[in-house]
């Protein structure tokens, strides 16, 4: 039984990886959504900055 047990963590890291990156993705396709509503202006300027 004790040879389960790191596999278990490692499934659990895991799937609280994936969880983490989910929550991750649909924060920043939100804030993205709002930037382009909202603050065209500055995302042109985030552009600018970028090339």
């Amino acid at each position: 039984m004790p040879q389960m047990k790191p596999m278990y963590w490692l499934i659990l890291m895991i799937y609280f990886l994936v969880m983490y990156l989910c929550m991750n993705m649909i924060l920043y396709y939100i804030s993205m959504k709002k930037l382009m509503k909202d603050k065209k202006i500055m995302d042109l300027k985030m552009f600018e900055l970028k090339w």
